[in-house]
């Protein structure tokens, strides 16, 4: 059974925002190094349309760049919208009951599933169907934005903090 897991980058004062933080080069070989081991990835409509930024060729990536966009594109999605008519490559459209989708994603497949997008995880921890929060703790402060958790923070305990690169710490929670 897969464990669904709510991984993202937050700001010390608690907001996400992928354009405030880039990654140092140890950082994203973390990111590389996790997504090729995911079953899949789910996302909500506003962060598939960020990340379908990886479906397209740039020359001007560099090596890791490239090697993030071919684990990326490997990996199976689901897009959770009520707007999308159709996604990209290897992607699927969730457009009726999320419950019932995510817990049949969880009993078909093993490892771990991504959740992307504070709104979309906000909807699963509502539902009790995240196994796991991870939170990238940056050194910046935003001061606005969309906040990591979309509504009232979970009874959450802690059961890791790894230091991941030169300034960034790993938080992960599970649900009390």
């Amino acid at each position: 059974m897969a464990k669904i897991v709510f991984a993202l980058n937050q700001s010390l004062d608690g907001f996400v925002d992928h354009m405030a933080f880039l990654p140092d080069p140890v950082l994203f070989r973390h990111f590389i190094d996790d997504v090729r081991g995911l079953a899949g990835s789910v996302y909500g409509r506003v962060m598939y349309e960020t990340m379908r930024y990886w479906d397209a060729e740039d020359l001007e990536w560099d090596a890791a760049e490239r090697e993030y966009a071919a684990a990326w594109r490997s990996k199976p999605k689901w897009v959770v919208s009520r707007t999308l008519k159709s996604v990209g490559p290897n992607a699927t459209l969730i457009e009726g009951d999320l419950a019932a989708t995510i817990r049949e994603l969880k009993a078909q497949h093993e490892g771990e599933i991504e959740v992307a997008g504070p709104e979309l995880a906000h909807s699963l921890t509502e539902l009790g169907l995240i196994d796991e929060y991870r939170l990238y703790l940056h050194p910046v402060v935003l001061g606005h934005g969309k906040p990591f958790f979309a509504g009232p923070r979970p009874p959450l305990r802690l059961v890791a903090n790894d230091r991941i690169g030169e300034q960034v710490i790993r938080l992960t929670y599970v649900p009390v």
